[in-house]
């Protein structure tokens, strides 16, 4: 089994930045692709970034530019780096992690962007 745990989670002012971190464990030597997602209230859960284990990386179009993904020195760990955040990007920010068939998702970590 895998978990995931994210953290990095808070209060930020529009304009700011944070990093989110995220840790998958347990049996991670089948895991490929980590992404973020996340959900707003009321909203879809939509792709934030991805990152696969060569280093390929893909991107909402509304993040494009301000948010970089990137993965540890061991597969099992990735960040995400927010910067310029806004207001509306407001949500609970999840990770995941792709082995074989399945997808792993963690309880989710609450970035709130104040105006």
């Amino acid at each position: 089994q895998v978990q995931v745990v994210e953290s990095g989670g808070g209060l930020v002012q529009a304009g700011g930045s944070l990093r989110l971190s995220c840790v998958a464990s347990g049996s991670i030597f089948s895991i490929s692709v980590m992404g973020w997602y996340r959900q707003a209230p009321g909203k879809q859960r939509e792709l934030v970034a991805r990152i696969g284990t060569g280093g390929s990386t893909a991107y909402g179009d509304s993040v494009k530019g301000r948010f970089s993904i990137s993965r540890g020195n061991t597969k099992n760990t990735v960040s995400l780096q927010m910067n310029v955040l806004k207001p509306e990007e407001t949500a609970v920010y999840y990770c995941n992690a792709a082995l074989g068939g399945m997808i792993v998702w963690g309880q989710g970590t609450q970035v709130t962007v104040s105006s």
